[in-house]
């Protein structure tokens, strides 16, 4: 049966719209709920607002200070947004150099997860030494954080092939490059969007914690300066807003990555695919 460009358009249509109901309205309606026992707990045991302030002080907060979270917010979503296309970009090549070789998979997989697992506190500041403070550095951190799941995703995706496909491209004397860009990438597909999505969340955390200790200057400042100015002066409702600006960043990034993910899956991936992702 032939599909013409209607039809794959109200695919997709029909594809987002289920995405907006099953991941979008749910946890709208439990931030609701979250909102009004938050705002309950606070009243009924009458909690000192430097303890826990309510929703309405968080909200006056950012209202008040709209200005500087709005520049924040766009310096530490820019970070972010950097570090994470890099990571994308080095993860699935990376990926593509372990497919090629059992040997060059497991030599250099070992130092792969060591970015998962040593502590991103202790290794920031010496990210910083070697790159600077500032947006470079703050990129940096942000690289390195969102890496791993990159190049674990590509090579997963990229070597879980069907043995039959194999068998087939040998069989028709494909080349490596073939075999590479013509059944390996293409097979990846569904693993890379699942790293991309994990990846840009790690990104925000990098560029907020690569802020703790790069900062931008005196004049210009991200989410994670913010936050630690706020923690050392006890501000308490302005910490729940810096931290509340975060959180939307985080949300916003991974939004626009899953819907991207969703785009990609209905044209490229099998049909099942892009219905479980």
């Amino acid at each position: 049966m032939v599909t013409g460009p209607t039809t794959v358009v109200s695919t997709t249509a029909s594809q987002w719209g289920l995405y907006v109901l099953r991941t979008i309205v749910p946890p709208l309606v439990l931030f609701v709920i979250v909102l009004m026992a938050w705002d309950g707990a606070v009243r009924f045991w009458g909690i000192k607002p430097y303890i826990l302030p309510g929703p309405w002080r968080v909200l006056s907060a950012i209202t008040s200070s709209r200005d500087e979270l709005t520049k924040a917010f766009l310096l530490t979503g820019g970070s972010a947004v950097v570090g994470f296309t890099l990571s994308v970009l080095v993860g699935t090549l990376v990926g593509c150099l372990f497919s090629q070789s059992t040997i060059i998979r497991s030599s250099g997989y070992p130092y792969a997860i060591f970015l998962q697992t040593v502590p991103i506190i202790a290794v920031a500041p010496l990210i910083i030494l070697w790159f600077g403070r500032g947006f470079g550095g703050v990129v940096a951190v942000a690289f390195v954080i969102s890496l791993f799941p990159m190049i674990a995703n590509a090579t997963a995706g990229m070597v879980q092939i069907d043995p039959d496909l194999f068998d087939l491209f040998k069989l028709n004397d494909a080349s490596r490059w073939q075999i590479l860009f013509k059944l390996r990438l293409p097979n990846s597909v569904p693993s890379l969007c699942t790293g991309a999505r994990t990846s840009s969340g790690l990104a925000v955390v990098g560029a907020i914690v690569g802020e703790f200790y790069a900062g931008y200057g005196s004049k210009h400042f991200g989410l994670g300066y913010i936050i630690r100015l706020t923690t050392d002066q006890a501000k308490t409702d302005a910490l729940f807003a810096a931290v509340m600006v975060s959180t939307l960043l985080g949300i916003l990034i991974f939004g626009v990555v899953s819907l991207i993910s969703l785009t990609v899956l209905a044209r490229w991936a099998p049909p099942e695919v892009g219905e479980r992702a």
